[in-house]
């Protein structure tokens, strides 16, 4: 999972009978499919009608869940919460007893006797509220969508379990609108149209309940492009619902970015289709707030901004969507037993988010330099920011305790340094083994020959991980792992910035935006007054300091628009987005006097530190760079 949640800067988203005659018991050995359907043709108050069928059943009671957590969210959902009308019937259509024992599970008597399952499901996306995500609502990217012209059908918040069939196949139907557009990650196996030619319905099979919860699916008005990546089939569909993007205007940015991550991971080929389904909100009431990506093992489901400028979406896509894309070296290749025997509602978690989240993120961050996607600097500039953010968490909890324990507190507080220090580790990791190795090895060949030893279907056992790291690698790598990845000690990042002839200086001229100087806000709020002004921090942001912007000045309106504590995220996240040579209007109010600032915007600049390259640095320290940036 990626987060990109700007909003954050200021805030610190007919049922049909069945006859079936096969016989299932509770011993796992059986390998008849479930068959499942839901009809997006009958959706009334915005709940789509879901059908059941298991089979028939030996034993008296079964119980039937959805999910409590989903993989790759580290975060509880509870999409059992969102289940209305759930009822059990018999061969005679009679309903059977049911009893919900908690938000995600209903117990079935006399199940011998059970035919189907019927429910209704409501969408997560209407139920999202400000500063909500992440706390018991599905994080946006995992969630669902119903409205008229766009279904998101993250399967877990449709389809549930019966404890012991989790490893039966499943079939499904999908029945639409004959106008849709239909994108799936899951194998499709056929399709029928209505007799009136109104809806269509499409088959699909999943081998157990891992890959209908793994397979996502969008329906509606989208628009959806294809290419190639080497031998990987991209499929990019996008939803903008006033079509101010699509597939088509994104797909050169995608284009360019995985191409250049396909030849920066070399002959790692996990998969021969990627699926990106991409969700764009307008910010209407009911669309989604939570920004960013869940990765699926083949695929992954976006949701960002519908108002971001072309340029913006561009570089917000290649952000999360490299992250995820990844992920096909790890969790795919590379993963835990507690991974790959996911339990949906009594999860247990690995120790090694540094490797699943920390390692991917820093590939993400790595290959763009590698490539030549970016400068060196703006590389350096990028690391020396997740320092920053880093720092702002708790820098001497270990990593392995948060990872074991990340949905309980305090350590679920410290789950988005993943993305930080997570990243740093994977860094030092890199640098270290090019300096051993002479530059022949990094954390990338480290994790081709994990990949290469486990694999998509072969678990390792979590506790063992770092003692196999250390005997593929060497002792150093181990010292390290324990030392500040198991252990509490904090790293000492100039130590191997030294390795490579880097340093950290003070600086008058660093690169800055129109709301931060670096990671600190210039900007605060009042919410007895419902007032939003500058900080003293606005005197070192070189853009308004010049403007003649004093601390606390009140800002009343940013471009026409009023400011007030209801709509501050939206409208800041517009001044986040601010470009150089863009005409802008501000008024703002000090003491009583208004004042008006028409203007066109300039780099904006601040005082503090940066990390560059040595004038003085040896030909080792070189030499050692140039491995670690270009491979």
């Amino acid at each position: 999972m990626k987060t990109r949640i700007l909003s954050a800067l200021f805030a610190g988203m007919l049922f049909v009978g069945c006859t079936s005659t096969q016989t299932i018991g509770n011993d796992l050995a059986t390998a008849l499919p479930i068959e499942t359907s839901i009809d997006l043709t009958k959706v009334e108050n915005d709940k789509v009608p879901v059908t059941i069928n298991p089979g028939r059943f030996n034993i008296d009671n079964v119980t039937y869940r959805l999910p409590k957590v989903v993989q790759g969210t580290y975060s509880i959902s509870n999409f059992g919460k969102y289940v209305d009308d759930f009822k059990a019937y018999d061969y005679k259509g009679n309903e059977l007893s049911v009893v919900k024992t908690d938000d995600n599970t209903w117990t079935i008597a006399n199940a011998k006797q059970l035919d189907k399952i019927t429910y209704l499901v409501n969408d997560t996306f209407d139920e999202e509220t400000e500063g909500g995500i992440g706390k018991e609502q599905p994080f946006s990217p995992s969630g669902t969508n119903i409205e008229p012209d766009n279904y998101v059908l993250n399967l877990h918040g449709f389809i549930g379990y019966f404890d012991s069939l989790k490893n039966n196949q499943y079939k499904l139907d999908v029945t639409a609108s004959a106008d849709f557009v239909r994108s799936s990650a899951l194998q499709e196996t056929g399709s029928s149209t209505s007799a009136d030619g109104k809806a269509i319905t499409t088959n699909y099979i999943a081998p157990r309940y891992f890959d209908v919860t793994d397979n996502p699916m969008m329906y509606g008005n989208l628009s959806v492009e294809e290419f190639k990546v080497g031998d990987i089939k991209i499929v990019l569909s996008v939803y903008s619902p006033n079509k101010v993007h699509s597939a088509e205007s994104l797909k050169p940015a995608m284009l360019k970015m995985m191409e250049a991550q396909k030849t920066f991971l070399g002959d790692i080929d996990s998969t021969p289709r990627y699926d990106i389904f991409l969700y764009l909100s307008d910010g209407s009431e009911g669309s989604p707030k939570g920004f960013g990506a869940l990765e699926h093992h083949k695929s992954t489901v976006v949701v960002m901004p519908e108002d971001y400028p072309a340029e913006d979406l561009d570089e917000g896509m290649i952000d999360v969507v490299s992250h995820e894309f990844f992920h096909i070296v790890t969790p795919l290749s590379v993963h835990s037993e507690d991974i790959h025997y996911f339990d949906y509602n009594n999860p247990t978690f690995s120790k090694h988010l540094w490797m699943y989240e920390g390692v991917t993120e820093y590939f993400a961050t790595l290959f763009q330099v590698d490539q030549g996607l970016v400068t060196e600097d703006k590389f350096y500039s990028s690391i020396y920011e997740k320092i920053q953010h880093s720092l702002q968490l708790d820098d001497t909890m270990s990593f392995t305790v948060m990872s074991e324990n990340v949905i309980d507190k305090p350590y679920s507080d410290q789950y988005l340094n993943v993305y930080q220090k997570g990243a740093l580790i994977g860094m030092c990791i890199d640098i270290l083994m090019r300096e051993e190795s002479n530059g022949q090895r990094g954390i990338l060949s480290l994790m081709k020959e994990l990949s290469n030893k486990y694999g998509v279907n072969k678990p390792f056992e979590d506790d063992t991980l770092i003692d196999e790291i250390t005997a593929m690698t060497y002792p150093s790598i181990g010292t390290f792992l324990n030392t500040h990845v198991v252990g509490t000690t904090p790293i000492n990042y100039t130590d191997f910035f030294d390795k490579v002839g880097l340093e950290i200086v003070e600086d008058d001229n660093v690169e800055t935006n129109f709301i931060m100087n670096g990671g600190t806000l210039i900007i605060s709020g009042n919410p007895q007054y419902g007032t939003i002004f500058f900080t003293d921090a606005v005197q070192e942001n070189s853009f308004w300091n010049d403007l003649g912007v004093k601390p606390a000045d009140i800002i009343k309106s940013i471009d026409g628009t009023d400011l007030t504590m209801q709509n501050a995220n939206n409208v800041l996240q517009q001044v986040f987005m601010w470009k150089v040579g863009q005409d802008v209007s501000v008024k703002l109010n000090r003491g009583g006097e208004d004042i008006d600032i028409k203007t066109t915007t300039v780099q904006s600049y601040t005082k503090g530190e940066v990390l560059k390259a040595k004038a003085d640095a040896t030909k080792q320290q070189m030499d050692l760079r140039e491995a670690w940036l270009k491979g």
